[in-house]
């Protein structure tokens, strides 16, 4: 079985969440959609959405989960971002969670240090 994700993230401030999302993954985005949509495909089949919906901006709860980590948070920190918040799970699993301006919530997630 495929599995393929699309996942949206509303904002109210199109341009302004563009410039974000852009230091958050370190590159445009992958194609233009729409004059209000940007999508960038993180992995084969696996895209993330930002599309200008200002009536659900800020309620979106997104967590990936990647193989390198650390050097993941390093780059996004080098782009002038830093966690909202970090945890570590009782398990040893990692977490950056990066909130966008609308309040946006989007998590890296990595394995035990």
């Amino acid at each position: 079985m495929s599995v393929d994700l699309f996942a949206g993230i509303p904002v109210a401030d199109h341009p302004a969440a563009l410039a974000w999302y852009e230091r958050l993954l370190g590159s445009p985005p992958t194609f233009v959609a729409s004059d209000t949509e940007v999508v960038w495909e993180l992995a084969e089949h696996r895209s993330l959405a930002v599309e200008h919906r200002p009536e659900h901006a800020g309620h979106a709860v997104v967590t990936v989960f990647v193989g390198d980590f650390d050097a993941r948070v390093a780059g996004i920190a080098g782009r002038g971002l830093e966690p909202a918040e970090r945890v570590t799970y009782s398990n040893g699993v990692r977490k950056a969670i990066y909130r966008d301006p609308d309040g946006n919530e989007i998590g890296f997630g990595g394995a035990p240090a």
